[in-house]
């Protein structure tokens, strides 16, 4: 009937932007709506003339969800900056800090099932927006919730000026020259494994270390928006087919993406999985050691205690966060941080931006790898025994339980009384000695007498429970996973 509102689900954004299954959840509709939020936002702002950064991952019809949201900034009159085809999230980020624009959006689901895709909003810094844009960004969708977005068509946009198609590799290349000698890597005489996952990280450390002595091999570097089965987030065992191309030999390491290539990852020359929490222990050593920073480091509730003991040895402040770079971004900015981590494989960095990238991690990563060769640390294996001599032992491994869409939210909290009412006594036999609630209220974190810890999480982007340890052994990281499981499957 005319007239009429339409009911429409709420929208909310969780730990990294909005996702949802596509063709249910996530519509055209629904995109437009959330760049309707972006669109009133910037308005309100006064800063709609600097315009809107536009980018999009490789997933299904991103680039079409991509221009349905440029077509609602476009009734604005807000200029838009688009992506001449997919790229990395933290291209988006880039051409806020390189451009001055007022804000960017990302098409992109990240490491979700092939099934899912999402949208990602950008701070005037290129942080990750924060909790307070989110918030306005929601209540201005859900204010709405009953009326059509505006629409300019996107070729009448382009015609009249308001939009300009960009490419950023070479502005980023030229970025990257000012904190990483790209010549001294590209000299380096050593093989280098890189898997993108499929993803819109597809190509680019290739591009950027071609030219000399290196020799990079890339795999699944074309588009595929099944991620070939798996989940396109660099851990095991999405990986595990790079994993034994690296084990057959002939490779000095491998460097790892997700599907959105924010998220990196690392493996040795014999196809060991360097876990996210070593990277970030050594990404840390790295800028104290070897770049001789000292400015303070973040990270979230279910990062790694190295980081902790990292910071005692070297004298540098280190602050505890929420998960979700929304988290990480800001509270980066605000302590002046050279660095602020994930446990899923974010890391970002103060000279660089406050936002997770992929490429530039998995870069240091490599200049660490070849600076410690030099100082007779060598292969990279050795490199990480000595990360574990200085910072501690860290047996790391979380486990996903998933649960019916559907009902996750009153599966949730029937979870969250049961556990809040009555949490365990002991883990492993091992009295709990410390105790948290995570700031958000979305889990729970325990410690035991040696220092190994257990965290259960309700995840903000997917229906499913996360469990996650770091033990002093490989047995007793093995233990604490069942009893963490247990936990949830009893109280589910």
């Amino acid at each position: 009937m005319s007239g009429q509102q339409i009911a429409r689900p709420p929208i909310v954004f969780g730990t990294d932007g909005w996702r949802a299954r596509i063709a249910d959840e996530y519509t055209f509709d629904n995109v437009r709506r959330c760049a309707e939020g972006v669109a009133r936002y910037v308005v309100q702002q006064g800063t709609a003339a600097k315009g809107v950064m536009v980018g999009y991952d490789r997933r299904f019809a991103s680039e079409y969800f991509a221009e349905a949201a440029a077509e609602v900034l476009l009734a604005f009159d807000i200029p838009v900056l688009f992506a001449a085809s997919p790229i990395p999230t933290q291209m988006t980020s880039f051409e806020v800090v390189a451009r001055g624009t007022a804000t960017a959006i990302m098409i992109t689901a990240s490491h979700n099932p092939w099934t899912d895709n999402g949208f990602k909003v950008k701070s005037p810094s290129g942080s990750a927006a924060g909790p307070e844009i989110l918030a306005v960004l929601e209540r201005t969708i859900a204010e709405r919730a009953g009326q059509e977005p505006p629409r300019r068509p996107f070729a009448d946009g382009e015609a009249a000026g308001l939009v300009e198609r960009i490419d950023p590799f070479e502005g980023y290349r030229a970025y990257l020259a000012r904190t990483l000698d790209l010549d001294r890597l590209r000299a380096a005489d050593v093989s280098v494994l890189v898997e993108p996952l499929y993803g819109s990280g597809a190509g680019w450390i290739p591009r950027l270390l071609a030219g000399g002595r290196i020799l990079v091999r890339e795999i699944h570097s074309e588009r595929n928006p099944y991620f070939g089965g798996v989940n396109p987030e660099p851990i095991r065992p999405n990986i595990d087919e790079a994993l034994g191309t690296l084990a057959a030999g002939g490779y000095d390491l491998g460097l790892l993406l997700d599907g959105d290539a924010d998220r990196a990852g690392a493996a040795d020359e014999r196809g060991t999985f360097i876990h996210q929490l070593q990277v970030m222990g050594l990404l840390m050593y790295y800028l104290l050691e070897h770049r001789g920073l000292r400015e303070p480091v973040v990270y979230t509730v279910n990062e790694t205690s190295m980081v902790e003991r990292l910071g005692a040895r070297y004298g540098v402040p280190v602050y505890e966060t929420s998960v979700g770079f929304k988290y990480v971004g800001p509270k980066m900015i605000e302590t002046g941080a050279m660095m602020g981590g994930e446990e899923s494989g974010g890391y970002g960095f103060g000279m660089h931006l406050p936002e997770r990238d992929g490429i530039y991690a998995d870069l240091l990563l490599l200049d660490l790898f070849l600076r410690e060769r030099e100082q007779g640390r060598w292969p990279v294996s050795r490199v990480v025994e000595h990360l574990h001599e200085l910072a501690g032992p860290s047996f790391y491994l979380r486990s996903d339980v998933h649960l019916d869409r559907a009902t996750y939210p009153q599966v949730k909290d029937r979870l969250w009384q049961e556990l809040s009412g009555q949490p365990p006594a002991t883990l492993d036999g091992d009295p709990i000695v410390r105790s948290v609630t995570l700031h958000t209220n979305d889990g729970f974190k325990w410690w035991t007498s040696d220092g190994s810890w257990l965290l259960i999480r309700f995840s903000g982007t997917e229906p499913l429970v996360r469990v996650y340890v770091e033990a002093t052994s490989a047995e007793r990281r093995d233990a604490m996973l069942r009893a963490g499981e247990r936990l949830v499957r009893a109280a589910r």
